[in-house]
């Protein structure tokens, strides 16, 4: 008869405050976004405190919106486009930090991490100025190239350019944690298992798509899964891009949508209902993820 295992309460007392701080900080706010997007939820009805049930009318008033879909269509188009630079940028820095002497590694590295530490509101106005009109680095560069189409050139001018602008500045951003993620994953591959490729004939592509790639499938499907959260709600490079250029309706992705629905029209019910779409937009995305990470584990 085997005697039952005493629970030790210790773990579940550590983990305790920080469970208590997660239900207050994020719980109360989706409790109240929830019941924000089923009510009359106008800024006067906040002040007044004259919020009323409304029977979903939120959800009808924007799913019936032709321009919702519009902004989703856009927005995961726009999230698929910087996962997948972010991906393939961070895959090539990780492979060339794989071949690095020590000294070039740790300033490579060094050099991610200050461009992953630099703050998103910060980097965007640096990267306005490089796209600046008449003083920018990029403009004068092309120029330089031959190309004189770009000479004085307007980035933040059409909305396909600006948010071309704004995915640039979100793959560099998120570039150095995807890269030193997969070098941290390319260190635990054994050597031998390269060599013995080698020895068999795969060279450069066929060993990168036979060896390494399937090797290091559960750490990219994790960086997909976190990615693709992260660039769906991408707000503060957009919306200062915006503000610049003057282009709005036509660049609006859903984070921003919500928060002008809010804000700008003092619809708070609506934007609310805007932001469940996404919470559920991105829920469904992460559990099919989710579960394609458990089938590659176990298998």
């Amino acid at each position: 008869r085997v005697a039952r295992e005493r629970v030790r309460p210790l773990p579940y007392l550590m983990l305790a405050p920080a469970t208590v701080l997660l239900v207050v900080v994020l719980g109360y706010p989706i409790v109240r976004m929830i019941s924000l997007l089923l009510q009359r939820a106008k800024l006067r009805d906040l002040n007044r405190g004259t919020t009323a049930w409304n029977a979903g009318k939120n959800y009808r008033t924007i799913l019936t919106d032709p321009y919702l879909w519009t902004v989703v269509v856009r927005t995961v188009v726009f999230a698929a486009v910087c996962v997948i630079t972010t991906l393939v940028a961070g895959l090539a820095i990780a492979l060339l930090l794989q071949r690095l002497g020590r000294a070039m590694r740790l300033v490579l590295s060094v050099g991610l991490l200050m461009a992953w530490a630099t703050p998103a509101l910060t980097a965007t106005q640096v990267w306005q100025w490089l796209f600046d009109t008449q003083f920018g680095v990029v403009n004068w560069a092309l120029t330089s190239l031959g190309l004189e189409g770009f000479r004085n050139y307007s980035w933040l001018a059409s909305p396909v350019s600006l948010l071309a602008v704004a995915a640039v500045i979100v793959v560099w951003g998120a570039i150095p944690f995807v890269c030193l993620t997969l070098f941290a994953g390319l260190t635990q591959i054994p050597g031998e298992i390269f060599e013995a490729a080698e020895l068999d004939g795969a060279r450069g592509l066929k060993l990168l798509r036979q060896i390494t790639l399937p090797l290091l499938a559960p750490i990219i499907t994790i960086l997909v899964a976190l990615s693709t959260i992260w660039d769906f709600r991408v707000f503060t490079q957009v919306f200062i891009l915006q503000k610049a250029g003057g282009i709005t309706r036509d660049t609006d992705l859903l984070g921003i949508y919500a928060y002008r629905t809010s804000f700008a029209a003092n619809d708070f019910g609506a934007g609310s209902a805007i932001g469940v779409l996404m919470v559920v937009l991105l829920l469904g995305f992460s559990v099919f993820y989710v579960r394609r990470m458990l089938e590659e584990v176990e298998a």
